[in-house]
């Protein structure tokens, strides 16, 4: 499995597990999701070495919770953000200034 990081900060973004297409010209890529439920947070007491018949009445396991979401944001841990116009023009901005000065970095070292 191919894991795709991001350039500037390293983060995990998506894997080739998922269909990825390649749009604006090859500018960018498109990644397709899927929605998912899953229970978290379900203990079984013998990965841990417990015995439950010996501890104790039965129900005082660790509680399991249901989960939904977009399989690739899931899988990879991506976070929301949320901006306003002019915030996401000079974050994007920004950001390009960042992979372009990248680009050309590895650029020179070829």
């Amino acid at each position: 499995m191919i894991i795709s990081r991001d350039l500037i900060s390293h983060d995990e973004t998506f894997s080739n597990t998922y269909k990825i297409r390649e749009i604006a010209g090859g500018l960018c890529l498109e990644v397709e999701g899927k929605m998912v439920s899953r229970t978290e947070g379900n203990t079984d007491d013998s990965l841990t070495g417990g015995n439950a018949s010996a501890e104790g009445p039965e129900g005082e396991g660790s509680e399991s919770t249901g989960v939904a979401g977009v399989d690739i944001v899931m899988n990879h841990y991506l976070q929301k953000t949320s901006f306003t116009k002019e915030a996401y023009k000079k974050s994007i901005k920004d950001y390009m200034k960042s992979i372009k000065g990248k680009l050309e970095e590895k650029d020179q070292k070829e």
